[in-house]
Parts: structure tokens; sequence; C-alpha cells
């Protein structure tokens, strides 16, 4: 998987518990990648983006 043109963010739930955040990169056709920001050569997660689409929304709606 090449991951060199991929951006990296920190996603909005994430920021404030105390280093424990999720980066994402959602910029790349085909796949959303995911990893932890403390351990970024620790392993990428890929996801379809429909899958990451769900995945989001059941989230948020468990936080309602």
């Amino acid at each position: 998987m090449d991951m060199t043109e991929a951006r990296w963010r920190t996603a909005t739930r994430s920021s404030n518990n105390g280093g424990a955040c999720v980066e994402v990169a959602d910029n790349l056709p085909g796949q959303v990648l995911v990893r932890d920001s403390k351990d970024r050569d620790g392993g990428t997660l890929a996801f379809a983006p429909a899958a990451w689409s769900s995945f989001v929304k059941d989230v948020r709606r468990r936080d309602h």
C-alpha cells in the first residue's frame, strides 16, 4: 500500500484524551487509512470509504 500521498489529520473526537489520538487519511482514492498517533510506525488500518463512513455514523449515533 502506497501511503506517500496520505494527508494525515487527527480525528476530531480524539483531541482531548491525553494523547490517545487516532489519525485519519481520507484523501486517497478508494481507501481511508487509520493509525495511532503515538505509534505511527506500528501499523495502519485500511478501510473502504463506505465501511469507514458506516463506522463513523455508528460511533456518532452511540454518542447521542
